[in-house]
Formats: C-alpha cells, sequence, structure tokens
C-alpha cells in the first residue's frame, strides 16, 4: 500500500490571483509546500495537480512533478481525481490532498491523517480537526468549523460557529478543519462521480458532497495549527515566520 500525496494547485482565485506563485522568501508557495510534503517519510511520491502552465512550469523549475487538470473542476478533490487517474495506483493506495495554500503544516501532520486507513481498513477518507485557541476564528467564515460524534467521525462541517449555545454560561469547545484530507483511492474515483450537494453548495465546501451521499469521514485531532494562505495579509504572516526561522 502506497502514500501518494496530491497537492491541488489553482491559478485564478477571487481572493488571491496566483496565489501558488507567490513569493516566499525566494521561493514560490507551492514548492514550500512541496518540499515540506518531502520531509514525510511515510509518503511513495508527490505531483502537483494544477489548472496553468505558468504554475506546471513552476514546478518542472524545482524539481518537482506535476501534471496538468481541467479548469472546470468543482473541488480541489475533482482536480486530484483527474490527476489521479493519469497515475499508476492501486485501488488501496491512499492519497492524501495537502492544499498548496499551507506552506507551514507539519510533516507528521500527514501521518496523522493516513493512520486510520492504514489500521482500519473500513475507513475510506479521513481529515485533520484542530482545537480553535484563536477566539477570532470562531466566527471567521475562514475558518470551517466541525462538530463530530464520539467515534470521531464528523456531523457537519460549517463556516459558521457550530455548535451554537443556547443558555448563556455555556462554554463550548470549538474546532476547525485543516484542509488535509487522505482517501483510498477506490473512494477518490467514487467521489469524483458523486453529484454536487445542496450544503456542499450553500456552504463552498466539499467535504459535505461525500456526507450528503452518505460517506463517513474520520476526523483526526491534531496539535499543530498552521496559516492557510487565503489573501495576502495570511501570506505577510507567514513570510515573517520564514524569515524568524520558526520551522
Amino acid at each position: 500500500m502506497r502514500v501518494i500525496c496530491v497537492i491541488p494547485a489553482r491559478y485564478s482565485s477571487s481572493r488571491f490571483e496566483g496565489k501558488p506563485l507567490a513569493d516566499i522568501c525566494g521561493k514560490p508557495m507551492i514548492q514550500r509546500v512541496y518540499e515540506r510534503v518531502l520531509q514525510c517519510g511515510t509518503v511513495s511520491d508527490v505531483v502537483v495537480a494544477t489548472d496553468h502552465k505558468r504554475i506546471f512550469d513552476a514546478v518542472v523549475r524545482f524539481g518537482g512533478k506535476a501534471v496538468m487538470t481541467s479548469a472546470a473542476h468543482r473541488s480541489g478533490t475533482d482536480r486530484i481525481g483527474e490527476a489521479v487517474s493519469k497515475l499508476s495506483m492501486a485501488d488501496r493506495d491512499i492519497v492524501v490532498n495537502i492544499q498548496g495554500d499551507q506552506p507551514l503544516f507539519e510533516p507528521t501532520q500527514i501521518d496523522e491523517v493516513v493512520k486510520p486507513l492504514l489500521h482500519d481498513p473500513s475507513v475510506e477518507f479521513s481529515t485533520l480537526i484542530y482545537r480553535i485557541r484563536r477566539e477570532e476564528e470562531i466566527r471567521d467564515p475562514n475558518a470551517v468549523k466541525v462538530v463530530f460524534d464520539r467515534d470521531h467521525f464528523a456531523l457537519y462541517f460549517s463556516r459558521s460557529p457550530i455548535p451554537y449555545c443556547r443558555d448563556a454560561g455555556g462554554s463550548p469547545v470549538y474546532y476547525k478543519h485543516h484542509g488535509i484530507y487522505a482517501y483510498r483511492k477506490s473512494f477518490l474515483v467514487t467521489f469524483t462521480k458523486l453529484e454536487e450537494g445542496v450544503l456542499e453548495r450553500l456552504e463552498a465546501l466539499e467535504q459535505l458532497r461525500a456526507m450528503e451521499h452518505g460517506h463517513r469521514i474520520k476526523v483526526v485531532e491534531t496539535l499543530q495549527d498552521s496559516i492557510e494562505v487565503d489573501t495576502p495579509q495570511d501570506l505577510e504572516r507567514v513570510i515573517k515566520v520564514y524569515e524568524k526561522g520558526q520551522l
């Protein structure tokens, strides 16, 4: 059983055009992500799935592997699905989705997200969650919240604060979703054939498509947080971390 990491990298973005090519201390962000994936010994191979030749060329220049994909995909998972169809993989192999805008993720998080699939053949889809410490993230729609059952299977993901605390004096614990996924290759093929979900469309969250069609998502709590680059302001925070060598 192999673990293949695929990094989806889309050029167009309403909030940050060309984000994967943004410079971080002399290297494009996509290279920073790629190099951190290589630090994880669990990963057998790494490839960038992109819709733009500029990103493809940048990856080739730093010696990485890249696959061109359609610009029409609904989500990063759909893009990964096309990339995987062009790779030689067995159905039982595991695909890890590392977002191309997470240049500070910890390589050990790959081990965390694949562990349920390695130890339980019934698990087909897993992702990471993190207990929110920064108060401002609770109401930030870019920090996706998640609630889950006693067996750590997701009940719902939302850009709104969940759970809602009705009574004064309550002190709920909030968890946010880390955009790192692991899927069995066989499930990934199934996922990309599913009809878009109503909740997926409303929340703009691709994982809800799987849940709306009855698939379960195992959530794994990680103790490592990272900055997702959604805006140029986020990029500045990341650059400061690299400049200080806090890695």
